[in-house]
């Protein structure tokens, strides 16, 4: 029997409708910064145009090493001067003292800026693994704890529903959140993720560690699959064969390409809402077109 697609587009948009409109979820986009005039207008019209959707926060990136410290910095104080959105810098041990580090916090707070996301961060491309910088913070949970005493800060830290690449067990990767929290931490952050049970699951074991704050779902609107791939390698999230078969073949169809990857993370968030969850953070990659796609389909709309 031939089923009419008008017919599965209002079913669908209706349960959307019936999941959201009834409480506007709450939801933060993270950019990251520009490498050349040509990506940074690319980056304004992105931030301009999810301005206004009323964000609770948008968080700037720290390249692998601190490799764009500066961009991070410039970008996170032009949004706060300029738009009316609050900026969280993103902020790493990577190769840093803890006195260089401090005064790169000291500056985002006589700027203005109280809201950091503390991260570790990765080990530059050119080593195999991550090792402490010389007279620098070891971890995040020890950023964190350097943070609150410079000023008091909003924190956000990082979290990872399907275990940190790098740590030796889930167990040992749930103390290390712990210990963020207990240091200071705001709330938590999760690694993108596809599958919902995955968050939940994750939620669940974090409740029942002593976690009480916050724990928001990243969510990742697929803009380029083989680009995903390379990411989800390095950073341990699993691509579910669903997600794989719905986007196969559409790699020269951007516009196919950008409509079923809106409904994937649409249908994301509308079961992680039947669940309880009521706040996103969407990872961007300055694609506000897309992002902004998925909002819309959850309830929100320009104000």
């Amino acid at each position: 029997m031939k089923v009419k697609s008008d017919k599965i587009s209002s079913e669908y948009l209706l349960s959307l409708k019936n999941s959201f409109l009834a409480k506007k979820p709450l939801v933060s986009f993270e950019f990251f910064p520009p490498k050349t005039s040509e990506m940074e207008e690319k980056l304004w019209r992105s931030v301009k145009k999810l301005e206004n959707l009323q964000p609770r926060f948008v968080s700037v990136t720290y390249g692998a090493g601190g490799s764009t410290r500066e961009r991070t910095h410039k970008t996170v104080v032009r949004i706060l001067k300029e738009t009316v959105l609050k900026p969280a810098a993103h902020l790493t041990c990577i190769g840093a003292t803890r006195a260089e580090i401090d005064g790169i916090a000291k500056e985002y707070w006589d700027a203005g800026v109280r809201h950091i996301v503390a991260l570790r961060g990765d080990a530059p491309l050119d080593s195999k693994q991550y090792q402490p910088y010389p007279g620098g913070y070891d971890y995040a949970s020890d950023l964190v704890l350097g943070l609150k005493k410079i000023g008091n800060f909003e924190i956000s830290v990082a979290a990872y529903p399907e275990t940190h690449p790098e740590a030796k067990s889930p167990e040992a990767d749930l103390d290390n959140l712990k210990r963020k929290i207990d240091n200071g931490a705001n709330r938590a952050i999760t690694q993108y993720f596809f599958d919902p049970e995955v968050f939940l699951g994750f939620l669940d074991r974090a409740r029942k560690k002593g976690i009480k704050v916050p724990i928001v779902p990243g969510i990742i609107p697929i803009s380029n699959f083989k680009q995903l791939v390379k990411f989800s390698a390095a950073c341990g999230a699993s691509i579910p064969k669903w997600v794989e078969e719905l986007l196969s073949g559409l790699d020269d169809d951007q516009e196919t390409h950008n409509i079923v990857s809106a409904i994937i993370a649409a249908e994301q968030c509308r079961i992680l809402s039947e669940a309880g969850i009521n706040e996103f953070h969407f990872y961007t990659m300055n694609r506000a077109d897309l992002t902004y796609s998925v909002c819309h389909l959850l309830g929100m709309r320009k104000n």
